[in-house]
């Protein structure tokens, strides 16, 4: 079989965007130019490799195998490409990697924001998703690592973790809500209103469970997008869950209340994030790669939280 790396990126794309025509505009070709390069991978593969009777276009058994090791094929090329380059003293590579949607709101753009500033030439690329995702396209070798919570791999010997700074969460209302000029809120007042809350993690579900006097407890508005959150607190009665270090209580300063709960442990372990750095354990990071981990490292020690009781409201 001829391998040809532009053929299985094209695949690639195929695969992540189940379109014909989308993949094409990834990859900036026409949709014919695209179906003709899919086809001739196929040619070469001697099977075909999409599902072309299914709406989603799966790949087939043969395409999966492909797929999974196209996926190392064009990642280890990238890596080759981006090593010797920062090796030849450029430092215009390309790093990939992925974050989790809480340090993507504050911690991520605050490290890229330095690093970009030390390395112009070089291109960044990060992908915000959850922790499963994030672990997949980490084994498929999409990225170098990934920051996000961290409970399912500091017990794992395929993985290296670094632990990043704990931070608190907080339930928050906007200024205008019944309940922000209490000094404190019982856990019924606090569930008698609406929950706009991320998605994970599981951590703090289980705070909610708990506060809710329920075995399992669904909050009325979920999503991974703290700034789509925090427009839903400010535009209603629902409450909030934050991090100390999101960039979306800059924002909002003025406009949020944090609010204290009675009975609810301030010290409590799953009112903390839980989030690191997770790479695979033995594969060697290219230097952009330990460039960008230290710059996140040197951020998470300097940042002072920016979220108290006192300081949110003004």
């Amino acid at each position: 079989m001829h391998i040809d790396l532009r053929q299985l990126r094209h695949f690639i794309a195929l695969a992540e965007h189940r379109s014909f025509v989308a993949a094409a505009l990834t990859v900036n070709l026409s949709q014919s130019a695209f179906s003709r390069s899919i086809q001739a991978l196929e040619h070469s593969a001697g099977c075909q490799l999409v599902d072309r009777g299914r709406k989603d276009l799966a790949p087939t058994k043969q395409g999966q195998v492909l797929l999974e090791h196209a996926r190392r094929l064009v990642g280890g090329a990238q890596q080759l490409a981006n090593e010797i380059s920062q090796f030849n003293g450029l430092e215009a590579g390309e790093l990939r990697f992925g974050c989790g949607p809480a340090p993507a709101g504050g911690l991520i753009p605050r490290a890229i924001g330095s690093f970009i500033g030390r390395y112009p030439k070089a291109r960044v690329q990060f992908q915000v998703d959850d922790w499963e995702s994030l672990s997949k396209r980490l084994l498929s070798e999409a990225f170098e690592f990934f920051v996000a919570d961290t409970r399912h791999f500091e017990a794992n010997p395929d993985y290296h973790t670094h632990r990043l700074r704990p931070r608190r969460w907080y339930f928050c209302c906007r200024i205008g809500h019944p309940l922000a000029g209490c000094e404190s809120v019982s856990p019924a007042e606090l569930m008698s209103y609406p929950l706009a809350v991320t998605i994970r993690p599981p951590n703090l579900r289980k705070v909610i469970v708990d506060l809710s006097g329920r075995p399992d407890y669904q909050p009325n508005v979920e999503c991974e997008n703290g700034y789509s959150l925090l427009g839903v607190v400010l535009r209603s009665d629902a409450i909030g869950i934050v991090s100390a270090n999101s960039d979306v209580l800059h924002m909002a300063r003025g406009e949020l209340v944090c609010l204290k709960i009675e009975g609810l442990d301030e010290n409590l372990e799953e009112r903390y994030t839980r989030y690191g750095i997770v790479s695979r354990a033995g594969y060697r990071l290219s230097p952009l790669a330990e460039a960008m981990i230290e710059q996140i490292k040197e951020v998470d020690e300097l940042d002072e939280d920016s979220c108290t009781l006192e300081n949110i409201a003004v």
